[in-house]
């Protein structure tokens, strides 16, 4: 079942930031990953206006994505956001509705 892993992120540092983007497309390829919206238009439509940059990213199962966000490739990656290239909210969520 596929799933989504969403982050909505604050750049502070566009440089540093920029470090750790260009190193996750090949990331994302090794686990199955696809960008479905990266940095595109968006409209806030309820919540606070803290993060500017949203992204989705569809992975064949959960344990895929979350086997990429604790690779060791991606979590060298993220050191350039954590060190001051900006602020993220990650979450990867599995498809279908779990209410019915």
């Amino acid at each position: 079942m596929p799933a989504y892993w969403i982050a909505r992120s604050k750049i502070l540092d566009p440089v540093a930031y920029k470090k750790y983007t260009d190193r996750i497309p090949g990331i994302l390829k090794q686990y199955g990953g696809k960008v479905l919206a990266r940095g595109g238009k968006y409209r806030i439509m309820e919540g606070p206006d803290t993060f500017h940059r949203f992204v989705v990213i569809e992975f064949p199962t959960l344990e895929q994505g979350v086997a990429c966000f604790e690779s060791p490739e991606y979590q060298e990656a993220a050191q350039f956001r954590k060190s001051g290239g900006g602020i993220v909210e990650n979450v990867i969520v599995e498809s279908g509705d779990a209410t019915t």
